[in-house]
């Protein structure tokens, strides 16, 4: 396990109530339900100001989200870096894991076999690994994306919506997620003509 000396010290629930999204905190380091014996660098999901009760939920930059009672004494607590702290180990990164989702053009077995191939060239054949693999034929249209309140009133005028994004191919779709409390409407791509006068 790769892991760091940091001078840090604990901080109380005060404290942390007047810290930010982009202040660097360092919580117990969890890992699926597995409590390691050291700290893992994180932030708070939300402003410190926001929570309540003196609980507060901070997110590592391995993804795992820990619920936290600084004062508990019971509980490791939130720390942060301080040269007058004392020392705690804390879990380095061991690299990035990487979720693709490839759109090859007229895309066959040999192509995706020499994207493979080329990964593997560049960054090692013990290093990249395949965990799942879905060959999908692309339909050749695209689609308008919107996103609009998910309990909108009917019959509201289409300029009310939140274009999200536009011309674009249907599958990927598939892997954008609306805003809380927004659904997605998908329709047949209209091309933007713009009708501006030119001189």
């Amino acid at each position: 396990m790769n892991t760091e000396k940091v001078t840090a010290r604990r901080l109380t629930a005060e404290e942390v109530s007047e810290l930010g999204l982009q202040d660097g905190i360092f919580v117990s380091a969890e890992m699926d339900g597995l409590s390691l014996e050291c700290y893992a660098p994180a932030s708070l999901t939300e402003p410190g100001k926001n929570f309540e009760g003196g609980s507060f939920t901070a997110r590592t930059i391995f993804g795992q989200e820990i619920r936290v009672l600084p004062d508990n004494a019971e509980e490791r607590g939130i720390w942060v870096a301080d040269k007058a702290g004392e020392e705690i180990e804390v879990l380095q990164n061991a690299g990035v894991l990487l979720n693709l989702a490839l759109f090859v053009p007229n895309g066959n077995r040999e192509s995706l076999e020499s994207l493979y191939s080329a990964a593997r060239d560049a960054f090692g054949a013990g290093i990249v690994q395949r965990w799942s693999e879905e060959v999908v034929a692309v339909p050749d249209v695209k689609v308008d994306l919107f996103e609009e309140p998910a309990r909108g009133r009917k019959n509201a005028s289409s300029q009310n919506r939140d274009r999200r994004a536009l011309d674009i191919y249907p599958t990927r779709v598939r892997f954008m997620e609306p805003s809380d409390g927004w659904r997605f409407i998908v329709e047949p791509h209209k091309e933007v003509v713009d009708e501006t006068p030119t001189i």
